[in-house]
């Protein structure tokens, strides 16, 4: 494409990012290279140079631009900067940030200004972090409202809301009626119950029970359920993870404490997972929500994912025979990152094994009001550095070297 100047002259102008990967532009009064959808002032077309490659683009002595970073490769977290952005920003939300530290406190895990993120955010999103959060603590407050027996002003501030004001405003701007309303409309449909006489404002603090909830988790069909929780039963690691023959049962460690989630696979035609959670905090459902979804890869597209894979003529009679794979994921980035490390073993067995010794070694337990044995999964911080072996002098052997660490007299 790179040879027809003015198709790419179009592309530049219209600043169309599915050009992006074709073609570089090297400017020639900057001595710059950028991509077709660079925010950038348009070049004058006297001005403009197209090459196949970033490299081409090197080679003719142009660098690469700092705002659209054309050198990165197509898949890598700098070729789309701005789509990760605004995922990880999701995420962070979707894990009670913004409520516990506010945009500022999002924008610092970020790495970007406060106006940057919100900027991004509301291109992509069409709503700023501040609406992001605000629709996600009216779904809290309205599953506390359906699903327990809380009085309205804790759960107004289990699920972030400032004052019951902007409680009750909320509820019913969202919902058109109010909280009273709602629960009432409900009653009786086996709503779930909180576990101890009364439960408190963090989630059964006053008396020392956790908050047990029932809930439905959607998803989009197909789910092919052997696939994905017969991973997770494979790879549990013991003392954090248990297969129970119908249900998996996995301990979490949220924001505002330890949490027990019990997943059961959904019946043939269901459209939706099972999720009984006991919260120490039930401030903390929303996050919980959110790891959740995430482990069981729910929010995937799986019929857009089929029909991708299915252009394939090796994988397309896979496809048809177990549709609705999805990629099993966990609850924290970091633990998945160390688990993967611990699956280099020889086997998956040996990889749990190995878990398992590290979560007993290093691991938090949980209260015994959630049960005996139980821990959540240790967190990086947690996890000793590795042990560097002493140095050895300059010209020692090796021999006097391992005879120096043992130590004199032993063997």
């Amino acid at each position: 494409m790179h040879l027809d100047p003015d198709r790419c002259v179009a592309a530049v102008r219209s600043k169309d990012a599915r050009f992006d990967g074709w073609f570089v532009t090297g400017v020639v009064s900057t001595g710059i290279y950028c991509r077709p959808s660079c925010p950038a002032i348009t070049p004058k077309v006297r001005n403009m140079r197209f090459y196949p490659s970033a490299a081409a683009a090197q080679g003719e002595g142009f660098r690469a631009c700092r705002r659209c970073r054309p050198d990165a490769t197509p898949g890598s977290p700098e070729w789309g900067a701005r789509s990760d952005l605004v995922a990880r920003a999701v995420r962070l939300v979707a894990d009670g940030v913004v409520d516990r530290e506010g945009v500022v406190g999002l924008s610092r895990r970020l790495g970007y200004s406060v106006r940057q993120v919100e900027r991004l955010v509301r291109a992509e999103l069409g709503a700023g972090p501040l609406a992001l959060a605000r629709a996600q603590r009216a779904q809290a407050a309205r599953l506390l409202v359906e699903r327990t027996d809380l009085p309205m002003a804790q759960v107004a501030h289990a699920a972030g809301f400032a004052s019951i004001r902007s409680f009750n405003d909320t509820f019913s701007r969202v919902y058109a009626a109010t909280p009273t309303e709602l629960r009432a409309s409900v009653t009786g449909r086996g709503s779930s119950t909180t576990s101890g006489a009364r439960p408190g404002v963090a989630g059964g603090a006053r008396s020392g029970a956790p908050t047990s909830l029932s809930l439905r988790l959607p998803f989009r069909g197909p789910l092919h359920t052997a696939s994905l929780f017969g991973h997770l039963a494979a790879t549990a690691v013991p003392g954090v993870e248990a297969w129970t023959g119908d249900a998996l049962e996995r301990h979490l460690a949220l924001p505002g404490g330890p949490a027990v989630a019990v997943l059961r696979p959904p019946a043939a035609g269901a459209r939706h997972v099972e999720l009984t959670l006991r919260l120490a905090e039930v401030a903390d459902l929303a996050a919980a929500i959110a790891r959740v979804r995430r482990m069981l890869d729910l929010d995937a597209d799986p019929e857009a994912v089929d029909r991708h894979l299915s252009g394939d003529a090796t994988l397309a009679p896979l496809v048809a025979t177990a549709p609705g794979v999805r990629l099993p994921g966990g609850p924290d980035p970091a633990e998945m990152a160390l688990r993967v490390v611990l699956g280099q073993q020889v086997s998956t067995a040996a990889a749990a094994t190995q878990a398992g010794r590290l979560v007993r070694a290093v691991g938090r337990p949980l209260p015994e009001v959630f049960g005996p044995g139980r821990f959540c999964f240790p967190t990086p911080d947690a996890v000793p550095a590795p042990r560097r072996p002493a140095p050895r002098y300059a010209g020692e052997p090796a021999t006097h070297a391992a005879h120096r660490r043992r130590g004199p007299g032993r063997r």
